[in-house]
């Protein structure tokens, strides 16, 4: 596997969302499959595994450190979301995000994280969202002092502002930023992406695949949290399957699945974007990480924008 600098930090070019591993969140999920697959993961060359502590209420957390003990993996994780008290800030999943990322919050945060992890330190650490009641930089600064003492090696923040990286990156430099972007979600480029490309922040895009939309035909959403994303409603999927259908044409003659065509774009558009697509199936996991090898060129770029410009996708976003 390739490798790329988010930052200072030095990760492989593809990572791995274990979110995908929730039990609930793309159908069923038990724990020895899960184990399988992170071991799967690292074992295909994939070192960066993302997960966070509200990911199951810091049940993802557990199950990445029991997969990867000993193992070497690069571990990102988050923290700020809460499931009682803080303050609430919007909607996803059909449920109301809840924030208490106050700076006193932060070390029994990470504490809690290092041991549900077994790890002596955060490879990564992002703040999850930023606290509407706190300014960012107090947080990240906060944060910041847990990368003095060495507990954490990198400091990033996750669905921000363009202003807001501006004031965490004050605080304290950071490694990356985590947002959303994707072939069907391209609002990154108007603010983000040049706010990071100007202070040398990487990124890392979260549902590189459009919630499972690239990689492969959506059947079955009723039984996962999609069930509440608009834009796989029975009629926005069905106008998002035309609108795409000629990307997917795209790949077929370029002898790639819509998946890696989908991550290959993502790796073209700078050297410091490290998406983490998740999967639970063996065989999807190798065919995503070989479009690390994939190069595409201009032509073949050009074109893709034609394909999937951006606000091409019928319904919102996530988030």
């Amino acid at each position: 596997m390739q490798t790329r600098n988010l930052g200072p930090f030095i990760t492989s070019a593809i990572g791995y969302g274990a979110m995908a591993l929730v039990d609930g969140m793309y159908g069923h999920s038990d724990d020895e499959h899960a184990l399988t697959t992170l071991q799967h993961v690292v074992d295909a060359g994939a070192t960066l595994i993302d997960t966070a502590d509200a990911y199951g209420d810091g049940a993802n957390e557990r199950l990445v450190g029991r997969a990867l003990a000993g193992r070497g993996a690069q571990i990102a994780t988050k923290w700020g979301i809460v499931f009682a008290g803080g303050r609430p800030i919007q909607h996803a999943h059909a449920q109301e995000i809840r924030i208490d990322a106050r700076p006193e919050r932060a070390r029994a945060a990470l504490d809690a994280s290092l041991q549900r992890l077994g790890v002596d330190a955060i490879d990564l650490w992002y703040l999850h969202f930023a606290d509407p009641g706190v300014p960012i930089e107090e947080t990240v600064g906060a944060m910041g002092e847990l990368v003095e003492e060495g507990k954490v090696r990198h400091l990033g923040v996750c669905n921000v502002s363009a202003e807001q990286v501006l004031a965490a990156h004050q605080a304290h430099p950071l490694a990356a930023v985590q947002a959303e972007y994707s072939l069907w979600t391209r609002d990154p480029e108007r603010e983000l992406l040049p706010v990071t490309a100007e202070l040398g922040i990487g990124f890392v895009p979260w549902s590189p695949l459009g919630a499972g939309f690239f990689a492969g035909p959506v059947k079955d959403t009723e039984h996962d949290f999609r069930a509440n994303h608009p834009r796989f409603s029975r009629e926005n999927l069905e106008a998002n399957r035309d609108r795409y259908a000629p990307l997917r044409g795209l790949a077929t003659e370029l002898a790639l699945t819509p998946a890696q065509l989908a991550l290959a774009w993502l790796l073209h558009q700078r050297e410091d974007i490290v998406p983490i697509p998740s999967t639970r199936t063996p065989s999807h996991l190798d065919e995503n990480l070989a479009a690390a090898d994939v190069t595409l060129d201009a032509a073949t770029l050009a074109r893709i924008d034609e394909l999937a410009p951006a606000g091409a996708a019928a319904g919102s976003a996530l988030l």
